[in-house]
């Protein structure tokens, strides 16, 4: 047992993705109760039966107990913590529908993506009863329930955005470590969206707007040239708005995106499936703490703008 007097026992999951589908697997797999939930039915089938197959740096098969593809589903049976999966884009809406689910003893994690997530999930639930993760893994899907993780960088971290609600993220956090996902409760979590968030700003939409993987930007001078432009933006960005991303932070950006390897990023994955990016919450967000900052940010608006071109209408 873990030193938090909340031990959640009953998760849902909303977003049967690969980020999704990983935390689904790793808690059935740990014995808790888990509903997948997602608005494609062919996504949660095989996840009852055989069960979500995890493959790569972990490697696991496990079935969640049930299956939805109505948020509203959740709040006649309400479980103890909801898991937002989904992407980014999708949020307003989910926020919305899980309106009825908050209530003493019940959570929403954001467990995404992205700078402010957890912003518009408050201000639909109240922040007493939200949480931020940042998420410190890379996946590729395979097919419905089915994904390769390519890269696993425990642990996790996870913090209230309200301190009465402290108990509650420690019990969580105490929980996902025992089932395998590594998580650790932090005071700390802006500075890290923000750590991550500088990360994903710079490789994630140049890869999607060339159709290269990482190794292949970084083995490029020109593209590398636009990655370290972005890097330095974000983190003027980020300095001016006083997150702390560290004194090393500029080395550890350029040796942890030597190492990503032939990994198509989130944001290039969804160009080749013709779904919308999370580029509003990436280098949108940096643009719009630059003007905050009065911090001109011309590298991230070009490359949030060419993005936005290849997007769906």
């Amino acid at each position: 047992m873990g030193t938090s007097s909340y031990q959640p026992k009953r998760f849902a999951v909303v977003g049967a993705g690969p980020v999704g589908a990983i935390v689904a697997a790793f808690l059935a797999k740990g014995g808790c109760d888990v509903t997948l939930c997602d608005v494609v039915p062919s996504l949660l089938e095989p996840a009852l039966d055989p069960g979500i197959l995890i493959e790569g740096t972990d490697t696991l098969r496990a079935k969640v107990a049930r299956t939805t593809t109505r948020v509203d589903d959740l709040i006649g049976d309400p479980p103890d913590v909801v898991i937002v999966a989904v992407k980014a884009t999708a949020l307003p809406l989910i926020a919305s529908t899980l309106e009825g689910f908050v209530a003493e003893g019940r959570y929403v994690v954001s467990w995404q993506n992205g700078i402010d997530t957890e912003r518009v999930l408050a201000q639909h639930l109240g922040a007493e009863f939200v949480l931020r993760a940042v998420v410190n893994l890379g996946c590729v899907p395979l097919g419905p329930a089915r994904v390769r993780i390519a890269f696993h960088h425990r642990p996790h971290y996870i913090q209230e955005l309200d301190p009465r609600s402290t108990v509650a993220a420690v019990g969580i956090s105490e929980v996902f470590t025992a089932c395998g996902l590594d998580t650790l409760h932090t005071d700390q979590i802006q500075h890290m969206v923000w750590r991550k968030a500088v990360l994903n700003a710079c490789m994630n939409p140049i890869c999607a707007v060339t159709g290269k993987t990482m190794a292949e930007i970084i083995n490029d001078p020109i593209l590398f040239h636009l990655v370290d432009a972005l890097i330095k933006e974000g983190v003027s960005v980020a300095r001016a708005n006083e997150f702390r991303l560290g004194s090393n932070f500029y080395p550890y950006c350029i040796d942890y995106i030597r190492n990503a390897g032939h990994h198509k990023p989130s944001m290039l994955q969804d160009i080749e499936a013709g779904r919308r990016t999370e580029v509003d919450y990436i280098n949108g967000k940096i643009v719009e703490y630059g003007a905050q900052a009065g911090v001109p940010t011309p590298y991230n608006t070009m490359i949030r703008g060419l993005v936005k071109a290849l997007e769906p209408k």
